[in-house]
């Protein structure tokens, strides 16, 4: 069984709504996040002749960890799923935190690697967009915080986006990319955090439940 995803056509967008995007039932983590990134370069309309190319498979390996997965194309639909149990046209050690970035040279048909390579990097929105479409899918996890405040330093100072209404806030703040790829689900939020780019107010419990909330949309849950 699989789960199926069409990516839906978005305003001002040259969406490619014939990329169908599938994976596993009881999907890993992996294979939940190329499946997320590809439907998001789907709904962007970013790199579509890649996403619609003819009959290939591509390995995603982990470079630090045991984890991977297979992309097999096939004119526009996309099954994603976990090992890699075919011999591959192409092989692709990544760097799972630094948004799918290449930790060796690839194996294999090159043009195709570069083609997957392109799919699995869509553009990140702003950061404004990207804070509240994250609280659209946090508000369901339990123990979530009533308000979610963002803070940037803008060209014209401090900017701030509050989202929610309540007693129980929750503070992030970090540069606009920062805060863009941490929303949005490009980056995950620990890995962000134990670099320093980003400050945090809230107790331990709420950032327990706010990695929660991160890794919900990192991996479309």
């Amino acid at each position: 069984m699989t789960e199926t995803t069409t990516a839906p056509a978005v305003s001002g967008a040259a969406t490619a709504t014939d990329v169908d995007v599938r994976i596993e039932d009881d999907a890993t983590p992996l294979v939940r996040l190329i499946g997320r990134t590809l439907r998001d370069s789907a709904r962007a309309g970013h790199a579509l002749q890649a996403l619609r190319k003819p009959a290939a498979t591509v390995a995603i390996r982990s470079h630090e960890t045991p984890q991977a997965a297979t992309i097999a194309f096939a004119g526009g639909v996309i099954e994603v799923s976990s090992g890699v149990l075919v011999e591959p046209d192409a092989t692709i050690v990544v760097d799972l935190n630094a948004r799918f970035a290449p930790a060796d040279a690839p194996s294999g048909d090159a043009e195709l690697a570069a083609d997957a390579l392109l799919a699995l990097s869509p553009p990140v929105p702003d950061w404004q967009t990207a804070a509240e479409h994250f609280w659209t899918a946090a508000r369901s996890v339990p123990g979530i915080p009533d308000v979610l405040i963002a803070v940037t330093e803008g060209p014209e100072g401090l900017e701030q986006v509050v989202l929610g209404d309540g007693t129980t806030h929750y503070l992030i703040a970090g540069a606009p990319e920062t805060l863009a790829g941490v929303f949005s689900g490009a980056d995950d939020l620990l890995a962000v955090l134990s670099t320093g780019a980003l400050g945090i107010q809230g107790t331990l419990s709420q950032l327990s439940v706010m990695v929660g909330a991160s890794r919900k949309v990192r991996y479309d849950v």
